[in-house]
């Protein structure tokens, strides 16, 4: 695994962030859609912080760890966390660009995110669409653990509503009391 310095994200670092998305979003076609502000959208209103992966003065990768209000999960998935009274953390907006993949930037985003959720006292979650088949093979291979699957709101690159798989850490699913809710 390959080190680069992963830093906490600054407003400066957006116009690299959206150009390193550009490149994410020509190749995987994620985001589905461009978004009408890409600045807005790598910095939703529940963001609690975001880290940059960078390679001299490229930013290579991008992680958001977002703060959801337990009352607002999908039932099955508050239920696989043990319907949790406090907020939840949330993995958002992980890319990593195409020439940099392979290298585990993926992996020390997750990790310093995990990080920050635990220093903060918060389970982990994050979603994935059901066609994100290089994203869901590494969450596996890092230990997240596979909780619920529904169907999205939103249209996935099909024009369907999206299936939507979510994933909860390693440290969440090693917390007591969820081990067995979450094997179940």
């Amino acid at each position: 695994m390959e080190t680069l310095l992963i830093r906490r994200r600054t407003t400066e670092d957006l116009p690299a962030c959206i150009d390193a998305l550009a490149a994410v979003q020509a190749s995987d076609r994620y985001p589905v859609d461009w978004p009408a502000d890409p600045g807005r959208w790598l910095t939703p209103s529940n963001l609690v912080e975001a880290w940059v992966a960078v390679d001299g003065l490229d930013v290579v990768g991008h992680v958001g760890l977002a703060q959801l209000d337990a009352a607002t999960l999908e039932p099955s998935l508050a239920e696989a966390l043990g319907t949790p009274a406090a907020p939840v953390g949330s993995i958002t907006r992980l890319f990593v660009t195409p020439r940099r993949r392979g290298h585990g930037q993926a992996t020390q985003l997750l990790e310093v995110a995990g990080k920050e959720a635990a220093n903060l006292g918060m389970p982990l979650i994050l979603d994935v669409s059901d066609d994100g088949h290089a994203a869901i093979a590494l969450y596996e291979r890092v230990g997240w653990r596979r909780v619920v699957t529904t169907r999205a709101d939103w249209l996935n690159a099909a024009g369907e509503h999206a299936v939507v798989h979510y994933y909860v850490s390693p440290e969440t699913a090693r917390k007591p009391g969820r081990a067995a809710r979450l094997s179940e």
